[in-house]
């Protein structure tokens, strides 16, 4: 059993830096979060008054 011992405080380090990655991508996400009200707001597109 003392065998497996380094290969588990790997596999526990792997994991423990994995979730810390995905905590740091989960926060990233959320700080880059666009609000729905300003993804919904209508732009006027005035384009058309260009080609008169």
């Amino acid at each position: 059993m003392k065998d497996n011992a380094p290969d588990n405080t790997g596999e526990q380090a792997e994991a423990a830096e994995r979730e810390a990655a995905r905590q740091r991508l989960l926060a990233q996400a959320e700080a880059d979060r666009v609000p729905v009200d300003d993804t919904t707001r209508a732009v006027p597109d005035r384009r058309w008054k260009r080609d008169r």
